[in-house]
């Protein structure tokens, strides 16, 4: 049984882009907390979240893990890297020696602690292909780095279906409501809550082949209307986040 479940993180934690209301968002946290709520009632289930979408891992650690641990969790799950693998300067070292310590902090004040592997986007977005080898590399170090700190991983990313542009929204950076409803059911089976199984990687119906019209269209509206937005930010030394906070910032009962 579980009574406080802390969710760190990024934009994926946060919940984008599985609406729920214009500028609101769910995501798999939610889902996943919902899941651990109704897998062990009546015991209530507090949970916070406090992920910003657009941080990066040093800024995880440095902004979220003091208010995470001041709550005292018993559950808590650590997602990030993304925004840092994107990066020029990358440097995947620090980024594993910076989750490392959130996980250790974690454990180390007797939360049980969940992380996912990264899915690889080459087939959503081509450019991603780019930083398929680094991808490779983190998700390898993630499992690795789990062993030593406890931390439970459920490895989505060796499941075809996590591909499947079917699951990603429009910008092809954030996971849609079928995306987020997925991750959070890998992790209720890796949690090893009742009922669960692997359900959630089932591949979706074949579907036909989009035209090369269509293709060219998809790539056009997907340039204007997320990819120069994205370098313009960049140039600005902007972020997403910029004056985003947590959406969930204390622990609250998880309701129906």
């Amino acid at each position: 049984m579980y009574t406080r479940y802390v969710a760190l993180g990024d934009s994926s934690t946060e919940g984008l882009d599985d609406p729920i209301a214009p500028g609101r968002y769910r995501g798999w946290a939610d889902r996943f907390a919902q899941h651990v709520a109704e897998a062990q009632r009546p015991t209530p289930l507090l949970y916070a979240n406090l992920a910003v979408r657009g941080r990066k891992t040093r800024q995880i650690l440095e902004e979220q893990l003091p208010a995470a641990l001041s709550m005292q969790p018993d559950l808590a799950t650590v997602f990030a890297g993304t925004n840092d693998l994107i990066r020029s300067k990358y440097d995947e070292a620090a980024v594993l020696a910076d989750l490392g310590m959130m996980q250790r902090a974690l454990r180390d004040a007797g939360a049980t602690v969940l992380t996912i592997t990264m899915p690889d986007r080459s087939e959503v977005m081509p450019a991603a292909r780019r930083v398929a080898p680094r991808l490779v590399s983190f998700n390898a170090a993630v499992k690795a780095l789990a062993r030593e700190t406890g931390t439970i991983v459920a490895d989505i990313a060796q499941y075809p279906i996590v591909g499947d542009p079917r699951l990603w929204s429009e910008d092809r950076l954030h996971a849609n409501s079928e995306g987020h409803r997925r991750t959070a059911a890998a992790l209720a089976h890796a949690l090893g809550l009742p009922g669960t199984t692997t359900d959630w990687a089932m591949p979706l119906p074949p579907r036909p082949a989009p035209s090369a019209v269509e293709r060219a269209a998809t790539e056009l509206r997907w340039t204007g209307k997320y990819l120069l937005p994205w370098l313009l930010r960049r140039a600005l030394r902007r972020s997403s986040g910029d004056g985003i906070t947590a959406k969930r910032p204390t622990l609250t009962p998880v309701t129906e």
